[in-house]
């Protein structure tokens, strides 16, 4: 009895044609996917890599040129801030010359030359200011333009954008001014 247990095992003894079929296809779809498909698979794999690491290294490119175009156009508005500054030191010290040649002159021409000197004041300020608007204009167009990528001096001239820029700037300059 012991001998007919062991012989009628069943599901357990496979047929031997079947299960050499079986692996033998396996082992074929099995290299098919190790020699053609996987090796594709990586290779996409690797190319979408190296395409999303080359953008990210020329937005890194571009950031740093927008920060040092930045950085000098931050350098050069400081410059015309120093300069507007050095002009009305100036105008200031030509009003008080002026006040006092008025004063050794007399009483009586006073009011007249204290009127000329705040026209002349005021003249080589708006020269000064039309001179530093067309500058810092330009300056900030071809700034913006570097930017951009593209021309912006048609688009400021026909926008005004640097006019009003300028303007609210004088506005609030005049501003502290007066509560100074």
């Amino acid at each position: 009895m012991a001998m007919n247990l062991a012989l009628d095992v069943g599901p357990l003894k496979p047929d031997l044609a079947p299960l050499v079929l079986g692996l033998v296809l396996f082992f074929i779809v099995f290299g098919l996917m190790a020699k053609v498909i996987l090796p594709r698979i990586n290779k996409v794999l690797v190319e979408r890599e190296k395409a999303t690491d080359g953008r990210l290294d020329e937005a890194d490119e571009i950031r740093a040129e927008a920060a040092r175009v930045h950085a000098e156009y931050q350098e050069l508005l400081a410059g015309a801030r120093h300069e507007a500054a050095r002009l009305r030191q100036e105008a200031v010290e030509q009003g008080t010359a002026i006040v006092a040649e008025l004063r050794a002159e007399g009483q009586r021409q006073r009011e007249e030359i204290i009127s000329a000197g705040h026209a002349v004041i005021d003249a080589e300020r708006a020269v000064a200011e039309a001179e530093l608007r067309e500058q810092v204009g330009a300056l900030a167009t071809e700034l913006a333009g570097k930017i951009v990528g593209e021309s912006m001096a048609e688009y400021a001239r026909e926008s005004g954008v640097v006019d009003r820029f300028l303007d609210e700037l004088r506005t609030e300059s005049a501003a502290r001014e007066a509560r100074d």
